[in-house]
């Protein structure tokens, strides 16, 4: 028995109405696609009342019904699903809104959960059914992302957890529990830095004893690294150059440099005129916090005109 087919977790399941992932691999598909919330001449409408198609609508979404409908209106180029630890009990419910999704020709991401029983995730927990839960769930989600080709968004740890603390014999440590993953997962994770710890950008070792030996692909969140560098501008460009080669995929976030608050862009002190050129080439989102329900994305929308208010200011 596996920790996703724990009976604790059959009741958490029921109590929300989901469906039980029940095998070890992923299990085909229906072939009844996720429902269609709004057709195409909906969409177009939506579309038209609001004026020409922005570009950049790259923006997160949970994976409720009126989350995704929300997103839909804005005509997003890429939605990253941000997933929490119930979604994967039934993955079969996960894989139609991805395809869902594809057959828009949106480019969708996914985010691996980021607690196990309200516990931040760790790579190095001391904990065995935390290490498990990680582990389990990392095979789930590359072998999503395989089949159905897409990469997810992975955390080897969060802030406040064993892997806060930074030396050269821990980051090495987590380099080999990182091998372990790609082992199985290869290049369809990308690896998010948090703003303190071993996997950020204010641990010394993190590039020379774990990003560059392992080739790591990485999702820099820009506001993880500013905070990380202690809102120094140009130690965050210092930072995006030097990850240039691994750095596949971005979260665009701004923060006043001092803790996590996740702010739409032009409400922190981060230079967006340094940061626009390391971006323009690859695969990034606007990765607002919203409030409530999370129904809501206009914040992240306000950001994606504020980006391209800059574009036009650049050029």
């Amino acid at each position: 028995m596996t920790i996703l087919t724990d009976p604790g977790y059959r009741v958490k399941a029921e109590q929300k109405g989901e469906h039980l992932y029940e095998n070890e691999m992923l299990t085909a598909c229906s072939e009844d696609y996720y429902r269609v919330i709004l057709n195409s001449e909906e969409l177009l409408e939506l579309q038209k009342v609001r004026g020409e198609m922005m570009k950049f609508v790259r923006i997160k979404s949970n994976l409720s019904d009126q989350s995704i409908q929300d997103r839909l209106q804005y005509n997003p180029e890429i939605i990253e699903l941000y997933l929490d630890e119930y979604d994967l009990l039934d993955t079969s419910r996960l894989v139609e809104k991805i395809r869902f999704l594809q057959n828009l020709n949106i480019r969708v991401y996914l985010h691996q959960p980021s607690t196990h029983n309200g516990v931040y995730l760790d790579i190095l927990s001391e904990d065995e059914d935390m290490r498990n839960y990680y582990y389990e769930t990392s095979k789930i989600l590359s072998t999503i992302c395989h089949n159905e080709n897409i990469h997810s968004v992975i955390h080897a740890h969060y802030v406040n957890t064993i892997s806060s603390n930074s030396d050269k014999q821990s980051t090495i440590k987590m380099r080999r529990r990182i091998q372990d993953i790609l082992d199985f997962a290869s290049d369809r994770f990308v690896w998010e830095d948090t703003i303190q710890g071993i996997f950020s950008f204010d641990n010394p070792y993190l590039l020379d004893e774990l990003i560059r030996p392992l080739d790591l692909p990485l999702n820099i969140d820009v506001s993880h690294s500013f905070i990380a560098c202690r809102g120094d501008n140009g130690k965050l460009q210092q930072i995006l150059e030097s990850t240039q080669k691994h750095a596949k995929y971005f979260h665009l976030v701004d923060s006043m440099g001092e803790k996590h608050d996740s702010l739409p862009l032009g409400e922190g002190k981060i230079d967006w005129k340094m940061v626009k050129p390391y971006v323009m080439d690859k695969d990034f989102i606007f990765e607002i916090n919203l409030k409530g329900d999370h129904n809501d994305c206009t914040p992240m929308i306000d950001s994606v005109k504020y980006f391209n208010e800059l574009e036009l200011s650049c050029t």
